[in-house]
């Protein structure tokens, strides 16, 4: 600006000749324009010039084409406060010793400049020098306070950054917590507005939860009691905490345990104002009673589990006792009466035996017969006979569409464990598949990494959040009559042999379309190995 001001200066001095301009000055400004165009295109970022060849490019050239105006121009204006311009410059950008450089450069320049006039003029030259002296002498104070105060702002930068991306890094982190906490969490203020919910509230919240934030609770009546516990807590300014029911059209209520805080009033606040009342936030955390229920079930289930398991290696000799006098006993019998009797005795006794020996699995995993490490079976192969061995117990009922995909790949497997998940798996996908014939599929194949799988899919509802959070737990059921052992030992099975187990929900494309089913899908390692050498006693600690 101050290059283009003097060149159109200049410039319109030589038009009118008023003063009279030297072209060869014009030519100067306008030199000065292109440089500093030149140095404003090429550079991009802000200028820092220290010490060296960089002065020369900002600072120099200003401080050479003020000290030739000075002496070169005569006219009735003064260039001296120009000066000002590089003072500045180097006190906020530079270091002290290049400010303090430049400054006692102009100064030469202002003293040489009131020697040359004073040897070209007949004026008193001891004032001229005075002001030179003084404007001098203001330039240093100038250059000292200017330096001071962009050491302080520099310095308050410094700190203000360090405390955004401190903050920053508070947020980051408070946000990665409630994205993955299992509470929810939501934020309201005094006009019942959400202003932050996690993923964990907004599924408890259902459809009351828009996308867009924030959003007012108040229109969905079902979450009044929420709202009600949110003022008690405004009101008293008290944590609250309450189990409330939230009402769910066709369903029974929802059970919640509702914990509310107040945020701490602001810390830049004065102690003697008071804080306004729309500046605090009430934070509310949210858990699902029945999840609560389900896994303190879960722990007490699995406390028994452990306890069961010497109960049931006890009575299982008894058991075999039963059974074995009640086959003999069967010889004898001759009456239908009897006889029935007698079979109902030996299945009972046989279905007690199958629950000791789940019990049992899960204080241990049995190891082969024959006390010989598992080899590599053929997947296909394998899932083939057990499909087919499982189906004509009931081919009316037990129908899937198999889909062997693997060809000669074989996985590290003993085939009577891999029997076992997969008669665990398939029972429970005939369970809630629906009626259509492909309601249950079995899927072989191979990942991109080469791995080896087998998948169980069926078309059942989708799993509950709190069901599908301790699938894979001991003694964890949806159904009264279910041990819930299945999954828990095929995971156990699973882990012995280096494979897992997992659950999801995908969709599958049937000739009846995209359909939206459960799937259980176990991994094989690619090692044809076990990991870590087998024993007589190989056990897994519950």
């Amino acid at each position: 600006m101050v290059a283009l001001l003097l060149t159109l200066q200049h410039a319109a001095g030589l038009v009118w000749q008023l003063p009279p301009v030297n072209p060869n000055t014009l030519a100067v400004c306008v030199a000065y324009l292109a440089l500093t165009l030149l140095a404003r295109i090429l550079t991009r970022t802000v200028p820092s010039p220290q010490p060296g060849p960089q002065w020369l490019p900002t600072i120099g050239v200003d401080i050479v084409m003020f000290g030739y105006l000075q002496l070169f121009v005569t006219d009735v204006l003064s260039y001296t406060p120009l000066y000002g311009l590089p003072v500045l410059m180097a006190g906020m950008l530079g270091t002290l010793m290049m400010a303090l450089g430049t400054t006692s450069i102009i100064t030469i320049l202002l003293l040489a400049g009131s020697l040359w006039l004073g040897e070209r003029s007949t004026a008193d030259s001891a004032q001229r020098y005075m002001q030179a002296a003084l404007t001098s002498i203001g330039f240093f104070i100038v250059t000292y306070l200017v330096h001071q105060l962009s050491v302080k702002l520099h310095a308050e930068h410094a700190l203000s950054q360090r405390n955004r991306m401190a903050a920053q890094t508070q947020e980051d982190v408070s946000a990665l917590v409630m994205q993955h906490l299992g509470e929810g969490v939501l934020v309201m203020d005094r006009q019942d507005m959400v202003r932050l919910v996690n993923p964990s509230a907004r599924l408890l919240l259902g459809d009351a939860a828009p996308a867009s934030m924030p959003f007012e609770l108040s229109h969905s009546p079902s979450w009044n009691p929420l709202l009600a516990l949110v003022r008690k807590t405004f009101d008293s300014a008290t944590q609250q905490s309450a189990d409330i029911d939230i009402p769910q059209p066709g369903h029974s209520p929802m059970g919640l345990r509702a914990r509310t805080w107040l945020t701490t009033p602001h810390a830049s606040a004065p102690a003697s104002s008071q804080q306004e009342p729309g500046d605090l936030l009430c934070v509310v955390f949210l858990q699902d009673l029945r999840e609560m229920e389900a896994r303190l079930r879960t722990e007490k289930l699995a406390a028994m589990g452990r306890m069961s398991a010497a109960v049931a290696h006890e009575i299982r000799n008894p058991l075999a006792a039963i059974l074995q006098a009640n086959a003999l006993l069967e010889e004898e019998l001759q009456d239908p009466v009897q006889q029935r009797l007698s079979q109902m005795v030996r299945q009972n006794a046989e279905r007690l035996t199958r629950i000791t020996e789940e019990v049992l699995d899960i204080a241990r995993v049995r190891h082969q017969i024959d006390n010989v490490p598992a080899q590599g079976i053929s997947l296909d192969e394998s899932v083939r006979h057990i499909f087919s061995d499982w189906q004509m117990q009931n081919p009316s009922r037990r129908k899937a569409l198999l889909q062997l995909e693997t060809g000669d790949a074989q996985v590290n497997f003993d085939i009577d464990h891999l029997r076992r998940v997969l008669i665990n798996l398939t029972d429970n996908a005939l369970r809630y598949m629906g009626p259509h014939e492909d309601s249950m599929c079995i899927h072989t194949g191979l990942t991109p990494e080469g791995l080896a799988f087998v998948r169980v899919w069926s078309d059942g509802a989708p799993l509950e959040k709190s069901v599908e959070q301790h699938l894979f737990e001991p003694f964890f059921s949806s159904e009264s009559r279910s041990s819930g052992l299945g999954l828990y030992i095929s995971r156990e099975l699973c882990s012995r042999h280096g494979a897992t187990i997992r659950y999801e929900r995908t969709a599958l494309v049937l000739a009846r379309g995209e359909i939206d089913g459960n799937a259980f899908t176990v991994h094989f390692p690619k090692s044809l190995r076990l990991p870590g050498n087998p024993s007589l006693f190989d056990t897994i600690m519950v």
